[in-house]
């Protein structure tokens, strides 16, 4: 059975770190193969994680005292 958009959110964490039984991987994969909403979500999903480990991986000692002041400020 091909899971619902809502069935898919539930085990995506699963599925981008390879984790998911075979069946279940075919049965996303089906429903990626017929919804470009979920491929489109799985995309920006892939690039937030990306974009968080690349975050995290910069010093703090990397980032102009300036860029720093300007975040500071914001949250003042």
């Amino acid at each position: 059975m091909i899971p619902t958009c809502r069935e898919v959110l539930e085990f995506l964490d699963d599925y981008v770190a390879e984790a998911l039984e075979p069946g279940r991987r075919d049965a996303f994969e089906e429903h990626l193969a017929r919804c470009t909403s979920c491929v489109a979500y799985l995309a920006s999903y892939r690039e937030t994680i990306r974009a968080a480990r690349h975050a995290s991986a910069v010093a703090i000692e990397d980032v102009p005292e300036d860029v720093i002041a300007a975040i500071l400020a914001t949250l003042a």
